[in-house]
Parts: C-alpha cells; sequence; structure tokens
C-alpha cells in the first residue's frame, strides 16, 4: 500500500476512535462489515443501476414499498394503496412518522418529516433530462403524479400495467430531501441523506464506506423494538477476490456473498456443499437467484450457422448442463433444462426444455449438412474470461456431435460493446432481474426493442410473440398473466435464439455470531434486522 492510501487509512481509523470517545454508547462489536470487489461511483439512489450500489443505497433510502425475502410488496413510507379497477390509478396514504437523517440544512431541529410533495419532487428528479438517471425508465408508464395533500400521493398510469407496484420498491424511486440536492448539487453522491436504516458517516473512495445507526428510524419489529439493531456498517474494496475470502475466513468481515474459481474448492464440495472444516465456523445459505445465464445467438448475422434453427436446437441437446454445474460451479445453480424465465418466479414455466441427448443433437447436425451442403458447420462463441471454462466445455461437447466450435474471449466492456452492436454472433450472457415479474425476461425479446436501441441482443422477432407480450402488460388477473409469460416462454424455446445454461443461486456465507441477514432471490442485502452476538 502506497503512502497515500496509508495516511487515508490513517484518517480513517483516528476519526473512528474520535467518533467512539465522543459517543459512549458505540459498540464496535455492533459492526457488521463486508467487502465490495468492485468500487462504488455513487450513493444517490436516482444511480442505483448495479448491485453494489443497490446494496448501499438500501441502508440509506427508503421509497414508498419494499419487498420481502419472498418478493412480496410490502408497506415502506407509504402505510397503504389502494389501485383503482382499471389499474391505472394508484393512491398511497403515507406514514406521517418518516424524518430525514439528522442535518443541519434542515434548521433548528435538524431534521423534518416527510410528506408526498418528496415524492412529487423525487420522481420529477428521476425523469429530469438533466439529472439523466439510468432509472428514469421506471416511470415510463406513468402519465402524471402529484401530490393530493401532506400524506397522499397519486400516480397515474397511461395504461394498465400490473408489474407497477413491484418496480416502485426499486432504489431509483426513493425519497430524497429537495434541501439536500439543491445543497450538495452533483455532490449528493458522497453525502446522502435520506430516511433508511442507517445514516451516511464517511467514505474514502475505493478504500472505506460507513454508515451508522439512524436513531430516528420509523420502522420496528415484531415485539415493538426500534430498527436497525446494528450500530453501524463498514464497507472495504478489495478488488481481489481471494483476498476478500481470507479476509472472510480470518474473522475480519462478517459476509461472504460470492464463489469464485480461486476458492471455492476450498470452501465447496464438489456437491455444493459446505466443506466440513469450516461447519463450525461458518453458515452457509442458498436460493434461486432470478438470473439466467445463457449463450444468446444474433439471428441475423451473416453466418449460416447461427441462422439455422437445426444448429440452434442441436446446441442446446448436444451438452450436459447436470455435468456443467456439477464440475465447474461445484453443484451452485440449476441446471436451466426448462425455459428462460428462472425459478425464484411464480411464473417459472415447468415445461420440458432442452435436456441432454446428443444422438438427437448429432441428427440435427446431420440433416443441416445435407440441407445446406456445408460439410464442416463451425461457429464462434464470445465470452469475457469469468465463463472460458463454461465455453470451452461447451465447446468440447459440441465436437463430439460434429460442430466444430471457436471460443474467443475479450474484455467484458468490449464484449458488452460488440453485443450491443450486432457483432457478435453467439455471445454469453446473463440477464438479472431488475423487479420480479417475468415480463422483466420477455421484453428483452420483443421486436420492439431491437438493439442497439433495446435488449433485444438476439434480434428474435415473433409475431405471435408479440402480441401475447402486449396483450400480458394489460393483463391484470395475474394468473391470466402467468399463463401467458408461460406460452410466450415457449414459444421462444421452440425457435432457440438462446442456450439456456443455468438458473443461478444466491449463496451467502457469514460467521455463526450473525443472524437475522436472510437471503432473496434479487439477492438484495438488507440489514435492519441483522444481530451481531458477541
Amino acid at each position: 500500500m502506497g503512502f497515500k492510501n496509508n495516511v487515508l487509512v490513517f484518517l480513517i481509523i483516528s476519526l473512528l476512535i474520535s467518533c467512539s470517545k465522543r459517543d459512549s454508547k458505540f459498540d464496535d462489536s455492533q459492526v457488521f462489515r463486508y467487502n465490495q470487489h468492485a468500487n462504488l461511483t455513487t450513493l444517490d439512489p436516482a444511480f442505483a443501476k448495479d448491485l453494489r450500489t443497490i446494496w448501499a443505497t438500501t441502508q440509506l433510502f427508503n421509497g414508498l414499498v419494499q419487498l420481502d425475502d419472498s418478493l412480496h410488496v410490502q408497506p415502506a413510507i407509504a402505510k397503504k394503496w389502494s389501485i383503482s379497477e382499471d389499474g391505472k390509478s394508484y393512491e398511497f396514504t403515507l406514514r406521517k412518522d418518516v424524518k430525514f437523517h439528522k442535518h443541519s440544512l434542515f434548521g433548528k431541529d435538524s431534521t423534518r418529516n416527510v410528506i408526498a410533495k418528496d415524492f412529487e419532487y423525487s420522481f420529477h428528479r428521476l425523469i429530469d433530462p438533466k439529472v439523466a438517471s439510468p432509472g428514469k425508465w421506471v416511470l415510463d408508464y406513468v402519465d402524471e403524479f402529484h401530490a393530493k395533500n401532506d400524506s397522499t400521493f397519486v400516480i397515474q398510469l397511461k395504461s394498465p400495467f400490473p408489474p407497477f407496484i413491484s418496480l416502485l420498491s426499486m432504489q431509483y424511486c426513493s425519497v430524497v430531501p429537495k434541501e439536500a440536492v439543491d445543497f450538495f448539487g452533483s455532490d449528493f453522491r458522497a453525502n446522502p441523506i435520506g430516511t433508511g436504516p442507517f445514516q451516511f458517516k464517511l467514505w474514502v473512495e475505493n478504500i472505506k464506506l460507513i454508515f451508522r445507526k439512524n436513531p430516528l428510524y420509523f420502522e420496528k419489529d415484531e415485539e415493538g423494538n426500534q430498527l436497525p439493531y446494528l450500530e453501524a456498517v463498514s464497507t472495504t474494496f478489495l478488488p481481489d477476490k481471494q483476498s476478500e475470502f481470507l479476509q472472510f475466513i480470518q474473522g475480519n468481515s462478517d459476509f461472504l456473498n460470492s464463489i469464485d474459481n480461486s476458492y471455492k474448492d476450498n470452501i465447496l464440495t464438489s456437491k455444493g456443499k459446505l466443506q466440513e472444516k469450516y461447519s463450525d465456523k461458518i453458515n452457509m445459505v442458498t436460493g434461486p437467484y432470478l438470473n439466467t445465464e445463457y449463450l444468446g445467438v444474433y439471428t441475423d448475422a451473416k453466418e449460416k450457422e447461427t441462422n439455422s434453427e437445426k444448429i440452434r436446437k442441436a446446441m442446446n441437446y448436444g451438452f450436459d448442463r447436470v455435468k456443467m454445474i456439477q464440475y465447474l460451479r461445484n453443484g451452485i445453480g440449476t441446471p436451466a433444462l426448462n425455459g428462460f424465465i428462472p425459478k425464484g418466479l411464480p411464473s417459472f414455466n415447468f415445461m420440458e426444455g432442452y435436456t441432454y441427448q446428443p444422438e438427437k443433437a448429432k441428427k440435427l447436425i446431420q440433416e443441416y449438412i445435407s440441407e445446406t451442403g456445408n460439410k464442416n458447420p463451425s461457429i464462434t462463441i464470445s465470452t469475457n474470461s469469468q465463463y472460458q471454462d463454461m465455453c470451452e466445455f461447451i465447446q468440447r461437447e459440441m465436437q463430439k456431435i460434429g460442430l466444430e466450435v471457436r471460443v474467443d474471449v475479450m474484455p467484458p466492456s468490449t464484449l458488452r460493446e460488440q453485443k450491443v452492436n450486432g457483432k457478435l454472433s453467439i455471445f454469453r450472457g446473463s440477464w438479472v432481474a431488475d423487479y420480479p415479474d417475468a415480463e422483466n425476461y420477455l421484453f428483452i425479446f420483443h421486436s420492439k426493442n431491437f438493439s442497439p436501441n433495446g435488449p433485444n441482443y438476439t434480434h428474435y422477432k415473433n409475431d405471435e410473440f408479440d402480441a401475447l407480450f402486449e396483450k400480458s402488460i394489460h393483463t391484470t388477473n395475474t394468473n391470466e398473466r402467468h399463463a401467458l409469460y408461460q406460452k410466450m416462454d415457449s414459444l421462444l424455446m421452440s425457435s432457440a435464439p438462446v442456450i439456456p445454461l443455468y438458473y443461478d443461486e444466491v449463496v451467502r456465507f457469514t460467521h455463526k455470531n450473525i443472524s437475522g441477514l436472510g437471503i432473496n432471490p434479487t439477492n438484495h442485502l438488507f440489514l435492519k434486522r441483522v444481530k451481531k452476538s458477541k
């Protein structure tokens, strides 16, 4: 570590000691510690587009509603709401006991209550072109919104959109105080003031981030005890995952949320269980993650092979997903033997998808050769280094069925750029849900969303699919909507513009003295109910 970083760390330690002396109630054994291997660029919820920023802003901010660990929408600052019969008008009744974090900007009392006008301001800010929030799309279905009075906020949609209430749980829709944004301007990113269970204390970028308990927080537990239980949250930014793992094993952090090739065999058995040597020190929990890992096929590519449905289906039948997950992922993840919609969503399609059938795959390849005269069909799969082993596994399996495969490894930024611009015939991709509704997985195959202007990177086009999609987003009956989602998923799989690899899993490791962390399919980090015993 260089001189500059040593000075910064010394200043952090000095500040923490100073804070502890001023606050005799501070208990450093009640600090929850975790590492982010990627740096944060903002603490402004209007820019919470990635998981690491969502984790941080979740501790600092609240919106109208929130999701529980089962992905059910629950009250937050809105204590109740009603939806009109036509599904277009939402009226929220706000709590009257929610206060912003203490700050001198609020005058004599150093705080004030949140009112409906604050949401009106925050939503206008979200869609303001000058702000350029990546989350402005959340309000695309909204016609208008206004504060009816201090405790009532009304949103009017252009047309019914049943998943809308789930969208409002996203951090983009958090309430922020106009006073703070006006005062700090663009520096609000590093001076966040919200209503959340923790409040901002210190951020030395790329080194340390510290939040302290918010004594004014409005939520209580089932026994009436005020949340949160912890005194503080401390985040480090070690970029190396092996170092992150060692810090956790040595007890210097409380939580680990990743599996990396550098240490997966150290902590997990080949069947995805915790190694016996850690069983008395560490808790491990797993659950579905709303993330589908896949190979996408650009159907407008010049290569005849990728334009062939037979080749795409042969690829789907031609490799053993169960074996791949067991040996390359230590059993973490569910082989994608159904559709594109992942496990963890109520509309998950239990259809029979593509299982390992090498003879069927060989037959499809031979049919393609007979029809085209191309005796040596070949394809290129583009990926980044993190998934190189998986793509090389598929490469070997494809060669067995008569399909030559070249694996092209490139930096993640290059992969993204070339994927968006249609320069890759087959690419390794992930689709993580922004909100818990299968519409989130199906809109990326609507023909109106062709890249580069939308996320339909495969350029899949099917008129029946488009018609079902348009119908589904206006269907307010949940069961009917889910049936439409499943029909679309089946249509997609029958054309095979994607080769689903696996449905991901959330894996969380904590030390035995941590409780109340929970686990959820969006892999969001909720710390307000976490307890840490001494």
